[in-house]
């Protein structure tokens, strides 16, 4: 592992950093916030899965996580949302191919060798993490947005027990059931919509997965809202589970880093409490 650059902020390290993937088969780039902390302590982690067309950079720049982590004594992880690299394949369009690795492992070529972001998040990176931080695995939370959202309600339902907390901002709730969904997963897993359930938290819940609670923000003025995100399917999904959620619209509020920023404090306190449990 290798360090970009390190930062003072808000009394802790806000580190950027890139290592050699054997998942992908190309460098990644990763974020890390490390607050002030007593001598061989191991703080709770709190991952944050990025939307399309971002990378690490976009949370870390515009998430104002620091200082609620600073206050709650929590690491915040960002990874990419994708590999990257001249040579790898990719796709015109912004949401598919680079930028847009929608946390699968893709099956079809030519996206099967690197697109495995699904491997990457859930085995590599905390692999690595634990290697070369302070952290303590067995408190780990897990949010996102959008894309992420979608990362992180899937990768929270498929791994019950790991993740203490999970929470998402804007999620895209069921990738069967709109078009973003239709074309990543068409693309990464081939046509059979069976083989798409396990990266869909509606289907996944439909399936038997649960989560011990559940928030998500959600704006009522962003404007994928009614044909890509579908926040309504949730609400149903976590109802008929019987899956305690805080599912909220909040008014006035679009798809940006503005309103991610505005709530992101309440998020990572919602998460120290479940992982300081």
């Amino acid at each position: 592992m290798e360090t970009v650059s390190t930062n003072r902020s808000h009394g802790g390290t806000q580190g950027v950093y890139t290592h050699q993937s054997t998942v992908t088969g190309t460098a990644m780039t990763f974020s890390v916030f490390v607050p002030d902390h007593a001598p061989e302590a191991k703080l709770p982690v709190l991952w944050y899965l990025s939307g399309l067309t971002c990378t690490h950079a976009n949370v870390t720049e515009k998430g104002e996580f620091r200082a609620a982590c600073a206050e709650h004594g929590i690491i915040f992880i960002a990874p990419d949302t994708s590999p990257r690299g001249d040579d790898l394949p990719d796709d015109e369009a912004y949401d598919f191919g680079k930028g847009a690795g929608f946390y699968v492992d893709a099956v079809q070529a030519p996206w099967s060798t690197n697109y495995r972001m699904r491997s990457y998040i859930e085995q590599e990176l905390p692999a690595q993490v634990t290697e070369h931080f302070p952290v303590d695995m067995a408190r780990q939370g897990i949010t996102g947005h959008s894309m992420g959202g979608h990362g992180a309600l899937t990768i929270g339902l498929r791994n019950p027990g790991r993740f203490r907390s999970v929470s998402a901002f804007s999620p895209i709730v069921s990738p069967l059931n709109c078009p973003w969904g239709e074309k990543a997963l068409g693309g990464y897993l081939g046509p059979d919509k069976a083989a798409w359930r396990e990266y869909d938290a509606c289907a996944l819940i439909e399936d038997g997965a649960r989560l011990p609670d559940l928030l998500v923000d959600q704006g009522d003025a962003d404007s994928f809202l009614h044909e890509q995100l579908k926040t309504g399917l949730l609400v149903m999904a976590c109802r008929k589970a019987g899956i305690p959620a805080t599912i909220r619209m909040q008014p006035g509020y679009d798809h940006s880093y503005y309103f991610i920023s505005t709530f992101m404090a309440d998020h990572v306190g919602w998460h120290a409490a479940r992982l300081k449990a």
